[in-house]
């Protein structure tokens, strides 16, 4: 007799250490639950991890969204046992502006080189690429982006998100409809963008209604309060999301918030209230990461109704398509090209101003 499936739930929440205990496994089998984010405290080797993707696995079927934020450079959560440590994308942008087919070519290769080690390691997702400008003004996103234009990201996010694909991985963009034009951060502070819709859609919101137009299979939406469109933040707007995401510019992919355990995401009130607010402005799935007393709190608290189109997208980002033996991978010419433009492209310099979350965790 096969086992009934299990939709996948709205919550995407994380767990303590290098395996499950029986408290996360009970927490994991609950129908609200349809992901699991990793961090660096996760990892200690590839056979650990594998191990830990595996039980995780296990527990429903379809098995559990894992995902990770492997987008390289100061945000990169596993960077050793083989696992290789990619540049910053800012690097991208500049080898972009010198030489513009190298940059397409090693912008998809890295994409395919960052794809295929998670699904190796029984990792579905990366929150990746981040389609912020980098505008010198935010520092918590900074060389994370690809580049300053808009043109150049889209180029970059198109090839990477290729990459991706080609490794069976789903890309999604972040941090719609822009992070990269405020100063403040929003893991620890409220930040507010004051300009007029008409710039925003200019220059920030271009990189994502770009990837929009080439339906990229999920969005991650930012806990930046714009007051020209909006009194809330992006996750938690309607209008953001609805009327101008879903509406007017007919996205059709999977949306994320950003962890709403953040300081931004607190104008929304208790934890309770944040989920609320974010599944009814449009997000498919909300995050709560380092709380899981949290998020017991929520389970007790809520009952989510089944929504089958939220389901439907959540599945369409589970990892797709043969993944490669370790021998396969070795001997892959596409691995050797990734590794010299890894070589290329990396700087140490640019590791130096880490911000306090991006080392985490």
């Amino acid at each position: 007799m096969s086992t009934p499936l299990e939709p996948l739930g709205p919550l995407m929440v994380d767990v303590a250490g290098y395996a499950l205990t029986e408290a996360e496994r009970r927490r994991l089998r609950h129908p609200a639950v349809g992901g699991v984010i990793l961090f660096a405290r996760n990892f200690t080797s590839r056979a650990q991890l594998m191990d830990l993707t595996a039980e995780i696995r296990a527990l429903r079927h379809p098995h559990l969204l894992i995902a990770v934020d492997q987008e390289g450079g100061r945000v990169q959560r596993f960077r050793s046992d083989g696992f290789v440590h990619l540049p910053p994308m800012g690097k991208l942008g500049a080898l972009l502006a010198q030489d513009r087919q190298a940059g397409i070519e090693a912008a998809h290769s890295l994409g395919w080189l960052m794809a295929t080690q998670l699904r190796m390691a029984g990792v579905d997702l990366s929150f990746a690429p981040v389609l912020d400008l980098h505008r010198g003004i935010s520092g918590v996103i900074g060389d994370r982006a690809f580049a300053r234009e808009p043109a150049a990201i889209i180029a970059l996010a198109v090839a990477f998100s290729a990459g991706m694909k080609e490794a069976g991985m789903s890309a999604v963009g972040k941090h719609f409809p822009g992070h990269g034009s405020i100063a403040e951060d929003s893991h620890i502070a409220h930040p507010v963008d004051t300009r007029p819709f008409a710039t925003i859609e200019r220059e920030d919101l271009r990189p994502f209604l770009g990837m929009i137009e080439r339906l990229i299979p999920a969005l991650m939406a930012a806990h930046v309060i714009y007051p020209a469109v909006d009194d809330q933040p992006a996750g938690f707007s309607r209008h953001w999301l609805k009327t101008l995401l879903r509406e007017r510019w007919q996205y059709q992919g999977a949306v994320f918030s950003d962890d709403l355990t953040m300081a931004a995401a607190s104008v929304a009130g208790d934890i309770v209230a944040r989920v609320d607010a974010a599944l009814t402005a449009g997000c498919d799935m909300a995050l709560i990461c380092n709380h899981p007393e949290w998020v017991d709190h929520v389970l007790a608290a809520r009952t989510f109704a089944p929504d089958p189109v939220r389901e439907a997208r959540l599945a369409r980002l589970t990892g797709h398509g043969a993944v490669p033996s370790e021998s396969h991978f070795l001997h892959d010419p596409r691995r050797v090209r990734a590794l010299a433009w890894v070589e290329r492209l990396q700087d140490p310099r640019s590791e130096a101003d880490a911000g306090w979350f991006l080392n985490e965790q």
